[in-house]
């Protein structure tokens, strides 16, 4: 990492991982100068209301779900696959709503999410070695020598990207997209479109149920005509962040302005590191990704250091195990975390854990087994009494091929046709709908009398 750090940055010094290498340090300091003199792209009174939201999860009267693109492209910024990607996730909130009986928050992946950990930091094809993909935020796709140049002028296509994705999602939202009533709608005519799943019909028709007796009661909630929404990234590329943290005030405390919601991942939790030295630096609420490798104590030392005051709401773990190894790892992680007292959200990644490659090395995921480990996450947290927070996902709103499986099956040999990822696999339209409509089922049998 570069070393040209404004001297009041107390992670200057730390080992910083996953961060290119800056060619230019000239560009780059004009770069992050032209940021820090940008406007926020949100407001620090919606970061701490987002804070609030997840302490009624904390308390288990609420269920966070993110989700959005596992890297956003410059390419892929049109106002369709913004619509598409807001439609699917509030479509997604009708049904947990219902399942769950709470409120659900909902935060995207969404207008900022363009920097992405690599596992090694070369790329060779043909014998030719070039560095890494970090995503659209740092280098091309394209495997060039040019394209692959870390350019810090992208930070800045970042920063209008993030911004002309937010004009476009809070236009959506004010006008008529997050009415709760036609995502129901939606919802469906996509469970009539899978016979084969009679427990989607069922619920759908629970949820009309629900409506029509608020209709009947002259009821009309507040959140069935508008929905809250927020927009979360990873935490990654410390010259991006960094000069969009500002004072809330002249002597507040700093809040990130380009996202209301930042992660750790798990490649870069380090405890001593530069990252978890930034996040303990910001108001707002904050969450990190533990992997098979994370332990219990690892996670007590991560609270005390970003969340010592143990806020409700500040803090959330995003567990991403897999679905061989949740219903091994997860219970004394929940455990001894909830011993400690700590107000924590837990929340399920069922996505990164259960990556795999086909036999031609495309990267992919099989449905089953992200339903699965969400099954397990819930299991867990029924057995040991706690409150299972929320999910995390990588999805769109259109029907890509990348994921394997769902109630309209996608195989092996379809992952070629429509496989648009500018990194990992995503769950389609339906393969999320599948999901929802899974979750909500856990749900309510979660609800429902254990037998004695």
């Amino acid at each position: 990492m570069h070393t040209d750090h404004l001297p009041e940055e107390p992670w200057a010094d730390r080992p910083a991982l996953q961060q290119p290498s800056w060619p230019d340090p000239v560009s780059l300091r004009h770069v992050r100068d032209e940021l820090a003199a940008s406007p926020p792209l949100v407001l620090t009174q919606e970061c701490d209301q987002l804070t609030r939201r997840l302490a009624a999860a904390c308390r288990g009267e609420a269920f966070l779900l993110q989700g959005g693109d596992c890297a956003e492209t410059f390419a892929q910024l049109d106002a369709s696959a913004i619509h598409g990607k807001l439609t699917t996730l509030l479509q997604m909130a009708t049904v947990l709503s219902y399942g769950a009986a709470m409120p659900v928050v909902k935060v995207g992946r969404l207008a900022g999410q363009y920097a992405k950990p690599r596992s090694k930091p070369t790329e060779t094809r043909d014998g030719v070695t070039l560095p890494a993909y970090r995503g659209d935020a740092v280098n091309a796709r394209e495997f060039t020598t040019d394209g692959r140049i870390a350019d810090p002028h992208r930070l800045l296509r970042t920063y209008h990207a993030s911004a002309a994705t937010l004009n476009l999602a809070r236009s959506f939202l004010g006008n008529g997209l997050a009415n709760l009533r036609q995502a129901h709608l939606r919802n469906r005519g996509f469970a009539a479109g899978a016979p084969e799943h009679p427990r989607y019909a069922a619920l759908a028709g629970q949820v009309e149920q629900a409506f029509r007796f608020m209709d009947a009661c002259g009821a009309t909630p507040q959140h069935a005509q508008a929905a809250e929404f927020f927009v979360s990234h990873e935490g990654l590329l410390l010259d991006y962040e960094a000069p969009l943290t500002r004072p809330a005030c002249p002597a507040g405390p700093h809040y990130n302005t380009g996202g209301h919601m930042l992660w750790l991942g798990d490649r870069t939790r380090g405890l001593e590191h530069a990252h978890v030295e930034y996040f303990s630096s910001i108001r707002n609420p904050i969450a990190v990704k533990l992997g098979p490798t994370a332990t219990p104590n690892e996670a007590l030392a991560l609270i005390d250091k970003l969340n010592p005051d143990h806020q409700p709401g500040r803090l959330t773990f995003i567990t991403r195990f897999g679905a061989n190894l949740v219903r091994d790892k997860l219970p004394d992680l929940v455990e001894k975390v909830s011993a400690s007292g700590s107000p924590i959200v837990w929340v399920c990644d069922p996505m990164h854990g259960n990556t795999q490659a086909t036999t031609n090395g495309i990267k992919t995921r099989d449905v089953d087994d992200i339903l699965d480990e969400v099954t397990g996450f819930f299991e867990i947290h029924r057995d040991l009494g706690t409150h299972p927070g929320g999910i995390h996902v990588e999805l769109t709103g259109t029907g890509v091929t990348e994921c394997l499986g769902g109630s309209r099956p996608v195989t092996s040999g379809d992952l070629t046709s429509r496989y648009e990822s500018g990194c990992d696999p995503r769950l389609n339209h339906y393969q999320a709908l599948d999901l929802a409509f899974h979750i909500a089922d856990l749900c309510l049998r979660r609800h429902q009398p254990q037998p004695a």
